[in-house]
């Protein structure tokens, strides 16, 4: 498993206030960030946060507003449980597989 840690800049004059939400502890905003764990944009970002819509609203081309970007400033790889990878021919020098993080295995533990 590994980790990353992402610092997030949001435009909130974009937000669509009609999409707030009242909760117990106050006011919500749903949104979802889409981050490239291997690459960056031309502003040395990867990737970006746009405010959520409901199933329905996708189902009919409804793309929530861009509110900002985000960047990875830390990440940390597990070690690996996995046997070696296999040598490959000694033209090719040998890369170790680094297991792809998902959301699923992503817990708490954030340094901050």
């Amino acid at each position: 498993m590994s980790k990353v840690a992402v610092s997030l800049k949001i435009d909130v004059s974009k937000i669509d206030k009609a999409r707030l939400f009242k909760g117990k502890k106050g006011t919500y905003l749903d949104a979802q960030v889409f981050i490239e764990l291997d690459e960056q944009d031309q502003y040395g970002n990867n990737g970006m946060i746009t405010q959520a819509v409901s199933k329905e609203e996708k189902d009919q081309g409804v793309n929530g507003n861009i509110l900002g970007n985000c960047k990875i400033f830390w990440r940390e790889q597990a070690q690996q449980t996995q046997p070696a990878p296999v040598q490959q021919p000694q033209s090719a020098p040998a890369q170790p597989a680094q297991p792809a993080p998902g959301f699923d295995d992503f817990d708490d533990d954030v340094p901050f």
